[in-house]
């Protein structure tokens, strides 16, 4: 599967401590990151996640396109309520309501979706990118 994580910058550490948590899961999967996001996630847990540059528009706009030709299986966007989503995330977010992409914004429904990925509850993710 490929699983997307994403945080707004005052969310890195939870997403960091998340993947740390996760990690035995996260390391069967393709993981995409911010390049900033991706290189603490490196330090903290060998993981290694494609990046992509650290432009937050872009990459939105890059992962919304993703999202649109069915590309990636899940989206992990830790966001801090207090900050307003940029238009951008909010198309990556409609992007996977097209496509039935699940994502989760905070880390309780995180958790669940990398246990759902871990029970292969959404195994039929690969077939429709297949």
């Amino acid at each position: 599967m490929k699983i997307v994580l994403l945080a707004d910058t005052s969310k890195n550490d939870l997403l960091v401590n998340f993947c740390i948590a996760y990690k035995q899961i996260l390391a069967r999967h393709d993981l995409i990151s911010p390049i900033n996001t991706a290189r603490l996630i490196k330090e903290a847990t060998a993981l290694q996640p494609e990046t992509y540059s650290s432009d937050m528009d872009s990459i939105y706009s890059r992962l919304s396109s993703l999202a649109l030709y069915n590309e990636i299986d899940a989206v992990i966007c830790i966001r801090d309520p207090a900050i307003p989503s940029p238009e951008s995330q909010q198309r990556l977010f409609q992007s996977c309501d097209v496509n039935s992409i699940p994502f989760a914004t905070n880390t309780a429904t995180a958790e669940i979706l990398v246990l759902a990925i871990n029970r292969g509850d959404l195994d039929w993710r690969e077939l429709i990118r297949t």
